[in-house]
């Protein structure tokens, strides 16, 4: 789907169950895209930094969307790692300029001031020995000998002093130690950054964060030892935030347009498809006999009935009744709950009956593969890949004739970065399928990745040349015209692109997502602020669950220095998530902009803005 090949690794409109419902909307491993010829910028770096550094490239996923490049790449050589962690940035003179060992030496000379400097001296010298407790005498020291207007070398020694207890790993009194250093000396970056690494130890997480957002901001987001506390502590927050709110969600259906495209990605699936003359409920017969046609009242087709109507909520609950009474479609009510589980974001509902089904050795093989493809789906989800391919194959080995597990399985592919796979499955999809339009669209990105990660510009340009080709034969196929959308945008054809986009959305001009797409295409290549925000706007208009559009706004309210917006619109995404993996993702985000709300208020330090 196209948030999985596109700028997102979710849920695309049509998309599969891989990318559509299941996967969280964060950069994977498998997905991460190359970096775009002469975008320059730091592909490697987090998503969580996107609400930290402006110019930073936006990975939204398999294909990123580089915003504002050009700045970017002026400065994305400079993240080389820190020798050490505790590099001084303090504004003042004196310091070591970034060593580990404690800041010195100073002028020895009689004043106050003097010997304060020659206690410090002697506590640097027992601390490169290894005799930590005498330095902290000696630290000390200079502490109570030091003029109290001296505020740059009093907090050289307090840090000092927090360093040699770091070494007898007394955090409490390491994290007091730099909060006098910081006191003093507001932008000590070495005292900050080691506070926020005690503050980890004391499992301080908020105060760790805040701390490192300042340490981040104030080198540039030029070392990666901070990005990467920044990046672990964010993750934690958002797993622990994730657990409890996810446990206590309430359910929530998708919009109608989500719903029909997800089935859309399925051609062998039983149960989406339209009722059947004689399965239709007595009201909707006409009056000629058509009635005595219906053997029993059905839960599952009221079910079926209310899914052609659009009247999802009541889909579950219909299903449950054919259950309970063991009705001839209980497979294929069990199979249809489940989805509905998995739509509305209840995987450990969705499991028990995917299991049944998959176990009913006597049911249609399509529902039994239909199934394993969404288990599978759930697994890979779930991060648990290795169950996630056993039952692709289990798939394939029931029922080798179904186009669904190939394509689904190729989707898998990418995200495990399997792309020669990926392409072998899309092939049998297509020999299986010929005019499955989708999956030579993904076919062709596929290709286009791998020719883009190997920087070989003759397979790269056949593999544009696939796109041109894809979309000559099927012409009303949005997909194809969204992913060569990603691939030209990759290649810095910003024109072509935005006119792939329009074709889109002239195809399915009520697929949101498109919108949020053509708005960060306005950023990347115009820098149209206002054009973006407009489209991105649009998107929630038309579907006002669109999560990736509430998503991409509160990033882009960070770029602006809109905090207090952003951190709202991050958390109507988190509202709308759909996996408590996507939920921990977007309170990460979210933390990561109320850090920088806090920082500014404490050190007056802000990113520069927009």
């Amino acid at each position: 789907g196209r948030k999985l090949l596109l700028s997102r690794a979710l849920p695309a409109r049509p998309a599969c169950p891989l990318t559509l419902l299941l996967l969280l909307p964060g950069v994977m491993a498998a997905s991460k895209p190359v970096e775009a010829a002469g975008g320059g910028g730091n592909a490697g770096l987090s998503r969580w930094q996107l609400a930290l550094v402006l110019g930073a490239p936006i990975l939204l996923g398999a294909g990123a969307i580089y915003l504002w490049g050009r700045r970017a790449a002026r400065r994305g050589k400079g993240a080389s790692e820190r020798k050490t962690p505790e590099g001084r940035a303090s504004p003042g003179p004196g310091g070591d300029g970034g060593s580990g060992q404690p800041d010195g030496p100073g002028h020895e000379e009689m004043s106050p001031l003097g010997r304060a400097q020659a206690a410090k001296n002697k506590g640097n010298k027992y601390f490169k020995a290894g005799k930590y407790e005498q330095a902290i005498q000696c630290y000390t020291e200079a502490i109570s000998l030091c003029p109290p207007e001296k505020n740059l070398d009093l907090s050289t020694f307090y840090q000092n002093r927090a360093a040699a207890y770091e070494q007898l790993q007394k955090w409490t009194e390491v994290a007091q130690d730099c909060t006098k250093a910081v006191e003093l000396n507001p932008k000590y970056v070495k005292a900050l950054f080691r506070r926020a690494k005690a503050h980890e130890k004391l499992d301080n997480k908020k105060e760790c964060l805040e701390d490192v957002t300042a340490v981040c901001i104030l080198e540039a987001f030029q070392n990666q030892q901070s990005m990467l506390l920044a990046d672990k502590v964010l993750k934690l927050l958002g797993k622990e935030k994730a657990k409890e709110k996810y446990k206590n969600r309430e359910p929530l259906m998708p919009s109608p347009q989500f719903i029909k495209s997800y089935f859309s990605s399925f051609t062998d699936d039983i149960i989406s498809q339209p009722l059947l003359k004689g399965e239709k409920s007595d009201e909707d017969k006409d009056k000629e006999g058509e009635a005595s046609e219906v053997k029993e009242n059905s839960g599952y087709l009221r079910a079926k009935q209310y899914m052609e109507e659009e009247n999802y909520d009541k889909i579950i609950s219909e299903s449950t009744k054919e259950i309970e009474a063991k009705g001839k479609y209980m497979a294929e009510a069990l199979l249809l709950r489940a989805t509905f589980y998995l739509l509305i974001g209840n995987a450990s509902a969705a499991k028990p009956d995917l299991d049944q089904v998959i176990g009913m050795e006597d049911a249609n093989v399509k529902l039994r593969a239909n199934a394993l493809i969404k288990r599978g789906s759930m697994f890979m989800q779930q991060q648990q890949p290795v169950q996630s391919t056993q039952d692709f194959n289990m798939a394939a080995d029931i029922d080798p004739q179904n186009a669904d597990v190939y394509h689904h399985r190729g989707q898998l592919k990418i995200l495990l970065d399997q792309i020669e796979e990926a392409v072998e499955d899309f092939d049998e999809c297509i020999r299986l399928r010929p005019n499955s339009a989708l999956a030579q669209a993904q076919k062709c990105f596929a290709l286009y990745r791998q020719a883009y990660t190997g920087s070989n510009a003759l397979t790269v340009q056949a593999a544009m040349k696939g796109f041109e080709d894809v979309i000559k034969k099927f012409p009303k196929c949005a997909e194809g015209y969204a992913l060569y959308a990603q691939a030209l945008t990759d290649q810095q054809q910003f024109g072509k692109a935005d006119e792939m986009y329009d074709k889109c959305i002239d195809l399915e001009p009520d697929n949101a997502t498109t919108y949020v797409h053509k708005g960060l295409l306005q950023l990347q290549w115009k820098q149209d602020l206002d054009k973006g925000l407009e489209l991105i706007s649009k998107a929630i208009e038309i579907d006002n669950k669109c999560d990736f559009a509430y998503e991409t706004m509160g990033t882009i309210e960070v770029q602006r220095g809109n905090l207090d917006k952003a951190i709202e619109m991050f958390n109507k995404a988190i509202n709308l998530a759909k996996s408590e993996m996507e939920m921990a993702h977007l309170y990460s985000l979210c933390d990561a902009a109320y850090a920088q709300t806090e920082v500014a208020k404490k050190y007056g330090l802000k990113p520069p803005t927009l």
